[in-house]
């Protein structure tokens, strides 16, 4: 048996211009402010002797390598995104940026706006364009019947506002 994994999808490569603005200010303060700050507390740390006991020491540089991942990352990210600034010609079907009001089958409302992978919030109503939900919404109409199955079983909602802001 090998332990050979297929490599991972990745995500869309769609995002709003707020999640551009979010990820670069994260990028920004990362390289900026907390970088530099890192870096001088392992040096301070380095500069007491010796580092094999030094717990300053290891998990300032335990950090650094945390930062440097994510730098590597949002570099990377940031470079292939394709920021979406415009609302679709066709404002009557769900397409990226738009806001979605479903409804279930116990009449409960929720409003939905489907984004990019890297910027979705369940807690401010985001969803991401390549989740189950935000795939089956893609492309339907107002008054459109959906089905999205979920873990605790098949769910029918029913589109019933289309907004972009």
């Amino acid at each position: 048996m090998s332990r050979w994994k297929p490599p991972a999808r990745p995500g869309s490569r769609y995002i709003t211009p707020a999640g551009a603005a979010r990820l670069r200010e994260e990028l920004d303060q990362l390289w900026r402010f907390e970088r530099p700050q890192v870096t001088q507390a392992v040096a301070e740390a380095a500069a007491q002797g010796d580092r094999s006991e030094n717990a300053e020491y290891t998990y300032g540089k335990r950090r650094l390598r945390e930062i440097d991942r994510r730098v590597r990352f949002l570099r990377k990210r940031l470079d292939g995104m394709v920021v979406v600034d415009k609302p679709p010609a066709d404002r009557k079907r769900v397409f990226f940026g738009a806001w979605v009001v479903v409804e279930d089958d116990a009449g409960a409302l929720r409003r939905y706006r489907i984004v990019g992978p890297d910027e979705f919030d369940m807690q401010d109503g985001y969803v991401s364009m390549d989740s189950p939900l935000g795939r089956v919404l893609l492309g339907r109409r107002l008054d459109d019947e959906v089905r999205v199955e979920l873990p605790a079983g098949e769910q029918r909602l029913v589109i019933t506002a289309i907004d972009y802001e």
